[in-house]
Order: structure tokens, then C-alpha cells, then sequence
């Protein structure tokens, strides 16, 4: 527990945030997370600003700050609205969470997940199975756990995250 404004918080760290971390053969996700991070660090380093100082006014542990930095792990769009909040970015930072949206999904999926989010109507019946967005994060997991040769539990996770981040269709107006 660290104390951030006067309030006990618990920072996140590596084993809080599975799903996040970079594709190393996406390379077009590799630049988005590594220009989104070095414009992070350059900001930092302008305002004066300690790794371990901006992990604890942002919630993240300092290991979890150089790994955003450096392009090995993808920040959330919220570390990335209190990071431009915090280092007076003018919004520039904030605007980069499209971008680093897009590098959740792995990159075979990308293209589907454009087409889902031009869709308008489920076009497939399965009566005894939920497929993709209807997929509950457990029944998603269990789906890709059965896969042979079978995923790392890492990528799992990274899968399970991705598919349910792919859910922000739903969230869309109009639908």
C-alpha cells in the first residue's frame, strides 16, 4: 500500500495487469506502444518528474511505469487520461487511446474487428454454444484452455482480455 492524497492505494503491478503486454510480431502495435511510451517518458523527464514519483500520483509501481516507457507493456486508456491530466499534455496523450485500443486486439484479429464494428445484425444461429462477443470471459477461457496445442496461460489471458474488450460494440450508439 502506498499513500497517494492522503489515501491508502494499492499500486498495479505486472501480475495485476494480464493481457496487456505487446505482441513482439505486431510490429505496427510494437511502434504504437513504444511512441506512446517514449512520449510519456519525454513528457515525464521535462516536468523534472521521477519514474517512482508518476507511478504513484498515476496508482502504477514504478517497474510497471519503465515497462509502459519502454514499449513492453500497453497502457490503459485510463493511465493514459491521468498521465496527460497529470503532465499537462494538452490532451495529446489522451489521444493516442485509439491507437493503443487497436493494439489490444492480436493482429490476425484486427480486421474482424473492424468488420464487427460495421455490423449490424448476428447473421449466425449456434443453438447450444455463444460465440465471440456473447462469450462470457469464463466460457471464452475455457475455450481457449481446450485448444490443442495449447495456448501459455499468458496467452490466454491476453486472448480472454481481447475478446472481451472487442464488447465495445455494444457499447456504441447507434448500435
Amino acid at each position: 500500500m502506498t499513500q497517494v492524497n492522503g489515501k491508502a492505494v494499492q499500486l498495479k503491478e505486472e501480475a495485476d495487469e494480464p493481457g496487456w503486454e505487446v505482441d513482439p510480431d505486431d510490429e505496427w502495435g510494437v511502434a504504437v506502444v513504444e511512441t506512446v511510451g517514449r512520449q510519456l517518458k519525454l513528457r515525464r523527464e521535462a516536468l523534472g518528474m521521477r519514474a517512482a514519483d508518476f507511478g504513484t500520483a498515476v496508482g502504477y509501481g514504478e517497474d510497471m511505469v519503465y515497462k509502459i516507457e519502454s514499449g513492453k507493456r500497453i497502457p490503459r486508456p485510463e493511465f493514459l487520461d491521468r498521465a496527460d491530466e497529470l503532465l499537462g499534455a494538452g490532451g495529446l496523450l489522451s489521444a493516442m487511446k485509439e491507437d493503443v485500443k487497436k493494439v489490444r486486439y492480436p493482429k490476425n484479429v484486427r480486421e474482424i474487428a473492424k468488420l464487427e464494428a460495421q455490423a449490424v445484425e448476428l447473421g449466425v444461429y449456434v443453438g447450444l454454444s455463444l460465440h465471440g462477443l456473447l462469450q462470457t470471459p469464463e466460457h471464452a477461457r475455457a475455450l481457449f484452455e481446450a485448444r490443442q496445442p495449447p495456448y501459455s496461460e499468458e496467452e490466454v489471458e491476453r486472448l480472454v482480455a481481447a475478446r472481451m474488450t472487442r464488447k465495445a460494440v455494444f457499447d456504441k450508439s447507434p448500435v
